[in-house]
């Protein structure tokens, strides 16, 4: 998990001082066998710091397994896109996902594309430089256009910003020419930015870093 909160380790520290409770102490002795000068007993204190100390090291060991390096999350709901390193958000951007918006595919009988932004756990698969973008066949199908026979036709500059980062299956975090729309749910499943924000994520990602989507 990449976050974990301080009630889950307050949960732990309930649990160890529940199971270390001594069996004795929920038992009832019969009044013959009662101790007739109780002694006080000051093991209860040593115990709680015991368990006090062992809690500090089981938080230490929880915090270690966060990891260093930046991650990237991604709010679908909100339009929001996070890098973070640890709990500390490194950079908070505007960004719009997908639209959920069906296209029926021609000729295929029950066949459709469906625009949404993947959910889940991905990674950064790859890091591009002024990409280009190829276009597939709902790009032309949505504008009523015919599918290029040409490979070539399908290539068109400039329309994904200075940078694209995929995380696989075709989707990419890019820039976008409609900054107006960023914090909408209009796009056919990728992650858009403005030129600064996607700039800021670019240099901050590698290849292999984490991106969570929900």
């Amino acid at each position: 998990m990449i976050r974990i909160s301080t009630t889950f380790s307050s949960l732990i520290l309930i649990g160890l001082l529940a199971a270390s409770v001594p069996h004795s102490s929920q038992t009832i002795l019969p009044r013959s066998q009662t101790p007739p000068h109780p002694q006080p007993d000051n093991s209860s204190g040593h115990h709680l710091q015991s368990l006090q100390a062992r809690y500090k090291l089981l938080s230490a060991r929880l915090s270690r397994l966060k990891p260093n390096q930046p991650y990237i999350l991604v709010d679908t709901a909100r339009n929001h896109l996070y890098v973070k390193r640890q709990d500390v958000i490194v950079l908070d951007a505007l960004a719009s996902t997908g639209s959920g918006t069906i296209l029926d595919k021609p000729g295929e009988a029950n066949d459709q594309w469906i625009f949404d932004t993947p959910r889940g756990e991905f990674r950064v698969q790859s890091k591009l430089t002024n990409p280009a973008w190829v276009k597939p066949d709902w790009a032309f199908i949505e504008e009523g256009l015919q599918v290029p026979q040409n490979p070539a036709d399908r290539v068109e500059q400039g329309v994904l910003g200075d940078y694209a980062l995929g995380f696989g299956k075709g989707y990419f975090i890019h820039g976008t020419l409609y900054t107006r729309l960023l914090g909408k749910n209009v796009t056919h499943g990728c992650i858009r930015l403005n030129d600064g924000d996607l700039k800021s994520v670019y240099q901050l990602a590698r290849i292999g870093t984490p991106i969570v989507i929900f």
